[in-house]
């Protein structure tokens, strides 16, 4: 005893010298990587008050995220339900550290907690995001850097991708050296190639001009392959600068974006003209600038970098246009297409992921065209502040929006307008929808020895196949009977099956990412189970066992005997436990 405890008390002095130096917390907090970027290397830090903070913080996170399920359930988390991840004590990049590290845990559990992980950073990432896009757009015209608002909008629409602007600078800067190595081929002493180019410093030799854009005409086009993907013209990946650069191909918008950007740092000026609708580049033909459209020739990076004068440029819209349209645009007007392209992607479908495009989008247009109202509201724009509220609402898309994101709007409105009743009006509708969501999100107990419940063959967690269209899918819920309106079951052809609509309904979760509604005659278990990529899984499940899905305490309580009868069905269809 005593000489353990002498060993004890040379430790703890040992210890204490160590916690002193602060050497040993550095090595503690190091299990956290991602935050040393955080901090400078010449700087001295209490690091057992950084490694206490961010271990404190870290439980806290992970107490918030185990409540959601419980809370949210059987309905969409609305926008307060975010108050107490906001209301922490602690770094922002601490909270954001903690939700990252849930989302790495082990891939096939925790499944629930990591579905709500990933809906907090979403809200967090998106409202950080659109603060600094409010500030960007608060700068003054000059000082709007078109890729910088770009990434902005890239990011809001993406933001669980680790996309950064100095992440897509320095690729876009690789770039730029790759056409500084071609022009030294050339013209060794190119004023493109000098070491100490600022961005902000244009050529003046029009010739010069030209054989920077030659090279950079052949980089992009010849050497790394860029083109403007014609075939999916409107897929959202073509949108975003991250995915345009990693694939190398995108939509006019984007691709006259990253053309700019490499112009301005080779010293080439180019401005972005939306030329109903084919977004070209335009470049000046007078090196001391000119107000005369036909004094420039204008840039198509959607078609290798092709040049058109003023003239030909009619020809690809076949008919003469006003001379406004060869002006240049805004960057706040770009970034405004940019989201009404999206927006109209958006509407194609009406798949979850449509719907979180338009919702994303539509606070992008709010944000992009109050940003200069907000202190000169006339009764002439009421209209126009209306539009977003309206589509909110009539698309239903998450009716909290209403009260939370446009609600300054619409006060704003009621100002200008007192006599402008629709906007109390819509208010009060958008209460009452969601006052109708709760109530229908109201969890129905399913207990299987219900009399009316001895046709259900399948229960919840089992991964099955579809027998007519081949999906893989899993159960996530069930109905005795179609539940569905007659009109949906009959244009659904439910009528036309042999069982029709009185035989059970599943509720699946399909692999393709899509949710439906399957007949018990058409699905049969999957004769290999497979985990689905769905990003509603974690809603439902906490676990993916390798042939079934484990529900989560939520599901358990809406179909308390369900478990019991998955893991018996398991080990009499494949054999295991």
């Amino acid at each position: 005893y005593d000489s353990n405890s002498r060993r004890l008390r040379s430790a703890s002095g040992r210890f204490r010298v160590a916690q002193a130096q602060g050497l040993l917390w550095k090595v503690f907090f190091s299990a956290w990587p991602t935050l040393l970027k955080h901090y400078s290397r010449t700087k001295r830090y209490n690091w057992w008050e950084e490694y206490r903070t961010r271990h404190s913080v870290g439980l806290q996170v992970r107490k918030i995220v185990e409540t959601f399920s419980k809370r949210f359930f059987a309905k969409e988390v609305p926008v307060d339900g975010f108050r107490d991840i906001e209301a922490l004590d602690g770094p922002c990049h601490f909270i954001e550290d903690e939700l990252v590290t849930i989302l790495n845990m082990d891939r096939r559990k925790y499944l629930t907690s990591k579905y709500y992980t990933r809906k907090i950073l979403y809200y967090i990432r998106q409202k950080d995001i659109m603060e600094k896009l409010k500030e960007f757009l608060s700068n003054p015209p000059d000082m709007q850097r078109l890729i910088e608002g770009a990434v902005l909008i890239d990011q809001y629409l993406d933001p669980l991708a680790e996309t950064s602007l100095e992440s897509i600078l320095r690729e876009l800067n690789d770039i730029t050296e790759e056409v500084k190595r071609v022009l030294r081929l050339t013209n060794s002493s190119h004023p493109s190639i000098a070491a100490d180019r600022d961005g902000d410093t244009f050529i003046d030799s029009l010739d010069l001009q030209r054989q920077a854009l030659v090279a950079m005409n052949s980089v992009l086009y010849k050497q790394l392959k860029f083109s403007g993907n014609e075939d999916n013209y409107l897929k959202p990946v073509n949108f975003y600068i991250h995915q345009v650069l990693r694939e190398k191909e995108g939509i006019r918008i984007a691709l006259c974006v990253l053309y700019s950007t490499i112009g301005r740092n080779l010293g080439i000026r180019l401005e972005p003209v939306s030329f109903l609708g084919y977004f070209l580049l335009r470049w000046c033909q007078k090196p001391e600038g000119s107000t005369d459209f036909l004094d420039y020739v204008y840039i198509d990076a959607f078609d290798n970098g092709k040049l058109y004068t003023a003239k030909e440029c009619e020809c690809l819209l076949d008919q003469p246009v006003a001379t406004s349209y060869y002006s240049p645009t805004s960057t706040k007007n770009m970034l405004l297409c940019m989201a009404t392209n999206l927006f109209h992607r958006g509407k194609e479908n009406a798949s979850d992921e449509s719907y979180q495009l338009l919702g994303n989008t539509l606070d992008l247009y709010v944000t992009l065209t109050t940003i200069d109202l907000c202190l000169t509201l006339t009764p002439d724009d009421v209209q126009y502040l209306m539009l977003p509220a309206r589509l909110y609402f009539q698309l239903g898309i998450n009716p909290e929006k209403i009260l939370f994101s446009v609600l300054d709007i619409l006060q704003r409105v009621q100002v200008i307008d007192p006599s402008h009743h629709n906007v109390g009006h819509m208010i009060q509708l958008t209460l009452e929808q969601i006052a109708r969501k709760n109530l229908m999100a109201e969890l129905q107990i399913k207990h299987r020895t219900n009399e009316k419940h001895r046709e259900v063959a399948f229960s919840v967690g089992l991964i099955m196949k579809h027998k007519r269209y081949g999906y893989d899918c899993v159960i996530c819920g069930w109905d005795p009977k179609c539940m569905m309106e007659v009109n949906w079951m009959r244009n659904m052809g439910v009528y036309n099956l042999p069982n029709g609509p009185n035989q059970p309904f599943y509720n699946v979760l399909v692999q393709d990412g899509s949710c439906r509604y399957a007949a018990q005659e058409n699905l049969v278990y999957n004769p290999a189970p497979l985990e689905i990529g769905h990003e509603k899984v974690g809603r439902y499940f906490s676990e993916f066992t390798g042939f079934h899905y484990v529900a989560n305490v939520e599901l358990q309580m809406q179909y308390p005997s369900d478990l019991a009868s998955t893991s018996q069905t398991v080990q009499r269809v494949y054999g295991c436990i």
